[in-house]
This record gives C-alpha cells, structure tokens and sequence, in this order.
C-alpha cells in the first residue's frame, strides 16, 4: 500500500525490541509505523499529536510509566474516545482487563501474537472507527448546511420586515430611515444602559428586530388621515390611534412570524409604544411597568426620532429642544429610571444621526 493509501500512522508500544519489530511487521502496509520504548516516551508523543494517530498497540508490562498508567493520564483528554488502543499482554487478569476497558481500551492482544488474528481484529476496529468519523464529519456537514440554510431563511425574513416596515415609513412620507434608527436606539440602550439588565444579547437582538415593525399597522390607515400635512381633528386622531391595534392584530394573524424569536416583541411593542408612564397613553391605558420594558423603550425612540427629524405635519426640532421636550413631559411621561438611562447614553445615540443627512438624499 502506498503512503497516500496508508490509514495514518500507529504507535507500537513496547519495552522489547523483538515485540515491536514483530508487530511493525504486520501493520507496515497498512499504517506508518512509529515506535516508543517505554510508557512515558508513549505519553510524550500522543499528548503532543492527540489527532495524529490512527491506533495505539501498547504492552502492559514496561518499567517506570506502564500500560494501564498510560491510559489513566490518557482517559481525562478524551483520547481513548476517538482513536482505538489495543492493550497487549502475556496475562489476563480480572483486574487489569477491567480497568483497562473501564477507561476505555478496545481490545487485548495476547502474547505470544497470533499475526491472522491480530491483523483482523485491529483492521476491523480501525475500519469502525474510520466509519464513525466519516460519519460524524457527515453528520457536522448537514448540521452546518442547516444551520446556514436557517440563517438564510432568517436573513430573508428579516429583509422581508425590513421591507415591510419601510414601505410603510415611505407611505408616510417619511424616508424609511426610521426604522434603521428605532432599531439601533432600542439596541444601543437596552445593551449599553442598567434599563437592559436581564435581556441576553440574543433577546436584544429580537427586541431591536421587532422595533422595526412597531408602526406596521399604519397600512391599514387611509392616506387622508396618514398623509395628512397639518394638525389631525380629533376623529382622525382617533383612527390614527388604531394602528396600535391594527399593527398587533397583522402581526399575529402572520403565522410565519410565530417561528421568529422577534415576535412575541414585536406584537406587544406595535400595540403598545404609544403607552405612557402615567397611563395617558394608549390603545390600553397600561401604567407604570404594566407596560413591558421593550415597549417603553421603543415609545421613547419612537417620540425621539420624531422630534428630531422633519415630518409631513412638522419641521424637525434641535437636539436640545427634543430632550426639554421630552424631560419636561410635552409628549407624555415616560418611566424616570428609562430617562436617566436614556439621558446617559443620549450622546452616543445622537452620532447614530451623523452622516444620516447624506444618506438620505443619495
């Protein structure tokens, strides 16, 4: 056999010199041959290329560092589990065969060798084991192709929201920048302030996904009332107060939106960002936390980038003039502890606007 036929290399292990020549002898077709003299010359080589070897025949009886002493320092790193050893020994008794299979050997040669069976018995374990690997890398590929194919069907879905949300934001004549900013403000407070404390970083991430879709019930508002450039009567603020409602209702009546870990947010941030702190807000009147924290935060990015920023009905505010705005009530109360937070991180979140200028005009 060839050496790109070989199936790797094996270590033969033995303190007789006659023993290893006659094992090398057998095997030299089939694997590159390496030898060590004693125990501890065996440990050196494999703890230096645990991976390297395709089998271990290793003798029982050697001075200093023996057999069994080589496969108890072995069994803690896991070696025995993937390359087979072969235990080679002139006595069998109850003892050493049972630790020895307890920490993990394959086999038993006996002394004097018998070549047939010997060659037989490890090619076969060594076939198995090839087998198993060959499997198991099989097994790896189609949980990485899933895994990757999950991550596509993700990503879709999320563009699919993306484009979603943003429809709508152009709808109401905004540029569909919007939602990129509720998204990263939701993201950048509840990762970078106390008021996310509790949520992992997986859960922010759903939470910032399902911001966007906080305004999605706005498709079900006529453009009249939508598209409207001045102050709305009372009756149409009255309709436009529904797409909280007719936001949670689209979401849940999606069932492919069941299987995003987004979603359980996202129903409960569309019908519930115009909630305020004193319970003035609405479609439900939720005081105080009955309102759930990724809704608030939302309900603040939501009023921030607003103010902020030009809309059909109004010219943008200055930074300075949202936040007295905001502090001081003029879009309704909001949890003191979220101001602090958001207070603290306002500035970081304002250069989340530089450069958005440009961006929106290309």
């Amino acid at each position: 056999m060839s050496d790109a036929e070989r199936r790797g290399r094996m270590l033969i292990v033995d303190d007789e010199e006659i023993n290893r020549l006659i094992l090398a002898n057998l095997f030299e077709d089939e694997f590159e041959i390496e030898e060590a003299a004693d125990g501890q010359e065996a440990l050196d080589a494999l703890l230096a290329a645990p991976g390297g070897y395709a089998a271990v025949l290793l003798d029982v009886m050697m001075p200093h560092v023996d057999g069994l002493e080589v496969l108890r320092r072995l069994e803690p790193t896991g070696f025995l589990r993937r390359t087979p050893v072969f235990l080679i020994t002139a006595e069998r008794g109850d003892d050493v065969m049972r630790e020895a299979y307890e920490l993990g050997v394959m086999d038993f040669i006996g002394k004097p060798i018998v070549p047939y069976v010997v060659t037989r018995r490890v090619l076969a374990v060594v076939e198995l084991f090839e087998a198993r690997k060959r499997l198991s890398l099989t097994v790896e590929d189609q949980r990485v192709q899933l895994l990757e194919r999950a991550e596509r069907i993700i990503e879709l879905n999320r563009g699919m929201i993306e484009s979603l949300s943003t429809a709508i934001e152009f709808r109401d004549g905004e540029s569909g920048l919007h939602v990129r900013r509720i998204h990263d403000i939701t993201r950048t407070i509840l990762l970078e302030t106390p008021f996310g404390e509790g949520l992992s970083e997986e859960d922010v991430d759903d939470i910032a996904l399902a911001s966007i879709m906080h305004d999605v019930g706005k498709i079900a508002i006529p453009d009249a009332i939508l598209c409207k450039p001045g102050r709305l009567t009372a009756e149409e603020f009255e309709v436009m107060k529904t797409h909280t409602t007719q936001g949670a209702d689209l979401l849940a009546r999606i069932p492919q939106m069941r299987s995003l870990g987004a979603y359980r947010y996202a129903v409960d941030i569309a019908r519930h960002h115009h909630e305020r702190w004193d319970g003035r807000g609405y479609p439900d009147g939720l005081v105080g936390d009955e309102n759930s924290a990724w809704a608030q935060v939302v309900g603040l990015a939501d009023v921030y980038d607003a103010l902020t920023n030009k809309r059909v009905y109004k010219a943008a505010f200055t930074r300075e003039e949202s936040l007295r705005m905001i502090c001081e009530g003029e879009c309704g109360t909001f949890n003191p502890r979220l101001l602090e937070c958001f207070l603290e991180i306002e500035p970081a979140i304002a250069r989340l606007y530089e450069g958005a200028g440009e961006e929106e005009q290309r």
